[in-house]
């Protein structure tokens, strides 16, 4: 399959990627240097700056989903697209005032420390890690499916093999830097990203005199998005203006059709972060509490800034490129920014398109490459701290080397697993899946921990009680909800696909628009012949059982319900007489630099 640069120009491209790939390769082969024990391994040896961290931080959180799947989806559905966003900013507030410090004072190396800390180390460990992995594995996936549509766009190389390479650069930041490499790595990728998509906007807005009100104007007067949102509306559309299916754009409903959808969204991603294991480990890296609190209001500018600008950039994609176009090189829209670059910059034939979508695809590469780094160091943190140290020699001395080499294997073990699955997620949209992840983490890992930081009766049932139910319950009703694939579905709309737009492309001499309008059949074709002998999604069903994108209005409450039921149907003496300790420890700091030099 060909890709997205010309052959003219695929020279350029290759040079991109390679100065950026060649730097953090740089970075890794320096920061090998300095990972002699697991706290260098797991947390950078503790002496990360909180400036350093706010920005690794950054580039942690600021993932293929907020570069790639939220500008696309705001290019292809508007003001819903941009409740990720918001969404993903108002989560550190959570953070910042609940979970930083506490966590810093009370961790080790990992989110489950915290929980092992006054409960039972053994059970809640095993039950840490199931979950730490579940969200981990899932947001990797998300990150695996960008990366993999990136490339194959980008240069034509299949998305399997674009999957696997992804992987591979992982394993390399991972097995050797650690902790190290994947922070300054973070810290590169997140200032690229921060400043490429300054400049895209700036190039996009300008010509409006920065003016707000004059460039949503200009967007929801243009034909295309006015055609996307009646496609979207459906039957209703027929008996609205031009100026009408336009000022829907900037109005809810077009991808999360009713309110509590909203809701059930916003309360997963304000829960969500405070519970994200490789978010939580960024607090064992800094030598203060003050430095913890430091680093969370650097992210947050940091982070709330770039998001700000996912509103420009998804706007004008769907202006410029087109929501059709972006939709017929990827489904999911997850190429909607990239290819905004390639407009601003002269278009497919210039030299400066071409080195634009270049330089802004590396950037998005490596903000991939950043963001999986931190996630397969989550899990195998999870893999060999706490279960190879915590549960197989259950706390027992083991020395550095065995610690490290136990962490490696582990690292292994998880690449190859985020590779499979990125391979069988083809076509999904990442924004989607990162939902889910953090569904999981609001469900199963928040109620955890915000309950044994400050409910004295939380205990060791009522944690892994949480654990599980918050797990099964949030990606079972994402199984059965509108976020899957039901082949009836699809086929019925590629059938009204083909009797609509072929009708359309006979009333039209435009060339531009019978190439938009041959791409839709031709994937409308496309569809049929996929799902031409299959009726049913993955899980069985013709039809969704649940109606709601988001399963946290039901699975958040329920995790909580879950740790509160265990607790109090049980009694633990090791919970009730940690309480004091953890209590003081938590607010104080107390005792940390003995375990930090364990």
């Amino acid at each position: 399959m060909s890709g997205g640069v010309s052959d003219n120009y695929r020279w350029l491209t290759f040079t991109v990627f390679s100065i950026v790939i060649a730097i953090t390769m740089y970075v890794t082969y320096l920061a090998s240097k300095r990972v002699r024990s697991a706290s260098d391994f797991y947390t950078a040896g503790g002496v990360v700056s909180g400036l350093q961290n706010g920005w690794a931080i950054a580039g942690d959180y600021l993932s293929a989903a907020s570069f790639l799947g939220i500008a696309g989806l705001i290019s292809l559905y508007g003001y819903d697209g941009f409740m990720y966003s918001v969404g993903f900013l108002m989560a550190y507030i959570t953070v910042l005032l609940l979970i930083a410090e506490p966590c810093r004072n009370i961790g080790r190396y990992t989110l489950t420390d915290i929980l092992a800390y006054r409960n039972n180390p053994k059970k809640t460990r095993i039950a840490g890690a199931f979950s730490v992995i579940t969200v981990s594995t899932i947001y990797l996936t998300a990150q695996m499916v960008g990366g993999g549509v990136l490339v194959k766009t980008l240069i034509g190389i299949d998305y399997e093999t674009s999957v696997i390479g992804v992987g591979t650069l992982m394993l390399v930041y991972v097995l050797f830097g650690g902790m190290v490499a994947t922070t300054w790595v973070q810290i590169i990728k997140a200032v690229l990203l921060v400043v490429a998509s300054f400049i895209i906007v700036a190039l996009v807005w300008a010509p409006y005199g920065f003016s707000l009100p004059g460039f949503l104007s200009d967007v929801v007067s243009d034909p295309k998005i006015q055609a996307r949102v009646a496609v979207l509306l459906g039957d209703p559309a027929k008996s609205m203006t031009g100026a009408e299916l336009g000022q829907r754009f900037l109005e809810p409903g077009l991808y999360l059709k009713a309110p509590i959808d909203q809701i059930s969204l916003g309360m997963a991603l304000v829960f969500g972060t405070a519970g994200l294991p490789h978010i939580m480990m960024r607090f064992f890296t800094v030598a203060s509490a003050q430095a913890a609190r430091r680093s969370v209001l650097w992210a947050m500018g940091i982070i709330g800034g770039f998001y700000v600008l996912t509103l420009i950039l998804g706007f004008g994609a769907a202006k410029h490129v087109g929501p059709a176009n972006i939709v017929a090189i990827d489904a999911g829209g997850n190429m909607a920014a990239p290819l905004l670059a390639q407009y601003i910059g002269g278009g497919a034939n210039s030299p400066m398109g071409n080195f634009l979508l270049a330089f802004v695809s590396a950037v998005a590469f490596a903000t991939i490459v950043a963001v999986v780094a931190g996630l397969v160091l989550a899990a195998a943190s999870a893999m060999a701290h706490d279960l190879y140290v915590g549960v197989i020699h259950e706390g027992r001395p083991v020395s550095p080397i065995a610690q490290i080499k136990a962490a490696r294997v582990a690292t292994v073990i998880v690449g190859t697993l985020s590779i499979a699955i990125g391979i069988v997620a083809k076509g999904q949209n990442v924004a989607v899946l990162v939902g889910l992840a953090f569904a999981v983490a609001a469900s199963a890992n928040f109620p955890c921990i915000l309950l044994t930081l400050y409910w004295k009766r939380c205990n060791t049932s009522g944690v892994v009680s949480g654990m599980l139910v918050g797990t099964v319950v949030a990606i079972g009703l994402t199984l059965v909800s509108p976020n899957l694939t039901y082949p009836k579905a699809v086929k019925a709309a590629a059938h009204k696909i083909l009797v609509t737009q072929v009708v359309k492309r006979a009333a039209t001499t435009d060339a531009n628009q019978l190439a938009v309008l041959d791409r839709a059949i031709a994937k409308a074709h496309e569809d049929l012949k996929k799902w031409e002998n299959v009726e049913t999604s993955f899980m069985g069903l013709e039809a969704p059982l649940w109606q709601l994108r988001n399963p946290g209005i039901i699975s958040i409450p329920l995790g909580f319900l879950a740790v509160i039921l265990g607790s109090f149907l049980s009694r633990d003496r090791r919970a009730e007489q940690m309480w004091n300790e953890i209590y003081v420890r938590q607010n104080t700091g107390i005792g940390r630099s003995k375990i930090a030099n364990q």
